[in-house]
């Protein structure tokens, strides 16, 4: 069939335990083109491009409503290796890959190269040998493509999380059939400049006549990348348009079904902010794979927010993980005069400290336990709360469900209840549990890293709103890591740049965007000649 689009699918529906998550999408693209879909966490963009890769979730839970046309033909895909036999290929949310593995061996996984032995000359096939060279090329080769030039067989484990962002999409450029791929959120874990070469690689592969779906909440990169935008919400298509005919307002404006007004700095002046440290850093240095710090000093102002930003691989989430004692570490830190002891995440949260990682499945959550369960665990471990009084204390239920009850409504996590599996809430909801948990701690010191990292444009804003709302109303002092620049400057009174591992200097939210630039790239003393305010 000639002249038929790439992929269309036509009335989609699906339905989870009762719940119409999606009613009656349709949509197409063509090859070589990109088409982004937009929506808020729950809108059903993961539940479509699920069944669009044939995975088990779909099939297991009764199915779905609707066709599916590959270039023209009907396509009944009922599992992920089928998919991938039609030239499918999909980078997850969430990773996929063996952290005991090598970057290599992720890559060409079930597609791996072998070479004739001695033994496979006599017992066959199963004792050919791996043709390494061939495969390091086959990676370098799909790596390149997306700029990431790291050393093709280091191990997944330790790498940062925006390095493992390309792995997976290096993984689904060496499929050599590929004609259809699926990026679902694939910037959220990347700074700005690793985004900026992950669009110019799907343009790179759009020029190659492979069409691309693409999943992202940075509505910026959807106007930048799109020939086509669809726009779900609450599992309804609202609206299909091109990047030329709409705006990033009234894309927001769609999404949420109401007005997304612009963010205004809410930065203090630094003469509303007392030089009274809660936290003072000396010579600190973390072995973080791929983040490490290398003798950071640094002052947080009691009542802040104070801001740590810097490209990909230079340190910055390296300090709060170290403090928190998540990672090696060595040098002084002092809260409140107090000299906090390193290595052992006990002491950071027994001196009211609370930290939400950038890694919400490795490190902030449990998935197989309940929304209620994830919220109050740290309490119950470390502060004894939610249990019963008296010689034996068993969970006082009642209580933990009380307050998680109240978490959702705050944080608007999108759930059926507080009894849900965390497993089965959408990304962004995920993070606001991880939230959720540091909050209750009542900590008077809390690090957030990565705090909106694949959340929608409506959910982030409520977030930061209120973070804010804590460190107003509250007095919390919090330190805030993120590779958004303009999230930052958003809520931020103070944003510390760190660069190879070292603190480059402290600039005030107000500060042009070339300092700024500038500190990033560790060239900010020799333009200014000067230290940083």
């Amino acid at each position: 069939m000639t002249g038929a689009a790439r992929l269309e699918m036509k009335n989609i529906s699906k339905q989870y335990y009762g719940n119409r998550v999606l009613k009656g999408l349709s949509f197409s693209v063509n090859k070589g083109e990109v088409l982004s879909l937009v929506g808020e966490n729950g809108a059903g963009k993961s539940t479509l491009m699920n069944i669009l890769f044939g995975m088990p979730v779909i099939h297991s839970t009764g199915g779905f409503d609707g066709e599916i046309f590959l270039d023209g033909e009907k396509a009944n895909i009922k599992s992920p290796e089928e998919a991938m036999k039609l030239g499918i290929g999909m980078v997850h949310q969430e990773f996929m890959l063996l952290p005991g593995f090598t970057i290599t061996e992720n890559i060409k996984l079930n597609r791996e190269i072998t070479k004739d032995s001695l033994l496979s000359k006599i017992f066959g096939k199963p004792m050919k040998w791996l043709d390494l060279p061939a495969m390091k090329a086959d990676a370098r080769q799909s790596m390149d493509t997306i700029g990431l030039g790291i050393d093709e067989m280091l191990p997944v484990r330790g790498l940062p999380v925006g390095h493992m962002q390309f792995v997976e999409i290096a993984r689904e450029l060496d499929k050599k059939n590929i004609r259809l791929l699926v990026l679902d959120e694939p910037t959220a874990v990347l700074t700005e400049s690793d985004a900026d070469k992950l669009l110019e690689a799907m343009k790179i592969l759009t020029g190659k006549g492979i069409s691309i779906l693409f999943i992202s909440h940075r509505l910026d990169e959807v106007m930048a990348a799109s020939d086509k935008i669809v726009v779900l919400r609450d599992g309804e298509q609202i609206a299909e348009t091109r990047p030329s005919e709409t705006t990033i307002d009234r894309i927001a404006e769609l999404m949420v079904g109401r007005k997304i007004e612009s963010g205004e700095m809410v930065g203090r002046p630094p003469s509303e902010l007392k030089d009274d440290y809660i936290l003072e850093i000396r010579d600190l240095s973390v072995a973080m794979p791929g983040e490490r710090v290398k003798g950071v000093n640094l002052d947080v102002k009691r009542g802040e927010i104070l801001g740590i930003g810097g490209l990909a691989g230079q340190g910055k989430i390296g300090i709060a993980n170290g403090i928190m004692g998540l990672f090696p570490s060595d040098g002084d830190v002092k809260k409140n005069g107090k000299t906090i002891k390193l290595n052992a995440a006990r002491a950071s949260l027994d001196n009211a400290m609370a930290f939400v990682s950038e890694d919400r499945r490795g490190t902030g959550l449990l998935l197989d336990d309940s929304i209620e369960f994830n919220i109050v665990a740290t309490a119950i471990q470390v502060q004894g709360k939610f249990l019963t009084p008296g010689k034996v204390r068993i969970l006082d239920s009642q209580a933990m469900t009380g307050l998680a009850t109240n978490m959702i409504q705050e944080l608007d996590i999108r759930c059926t209840g507080p009894g849900q599996l965390t497993r089965r809430l959408s990304g962004g909801n995920q993070q606001k549990v991880c939230i959720a948990r540091a909050i209750i701690l009542e900590p008077n010191l809390l690090f957030v890293s990565e705090p909106t990292r694949g959340i929608d444009i409506g959910a982030k804003k409520l977030i930061l709103d209120h973070l804010v709302k804590l460190n107003r109303d509250n007095g919390l002092t919090i330190v805030m890591t993120s590779s958004e620049l303009a999230e930052l400057r958003s809520i931020c009174d103070r944003i510390a740049i760190v660069y190879q591992g070292k603190l480059e200097g402290i600039l005030l939210p107000t500060d042009s965007d070339r300092d700024f630039g500038l500190m990033m790239a560790g060239e900010y003393h020799k333009f200014h000649g000067k230290e940083a305010v």
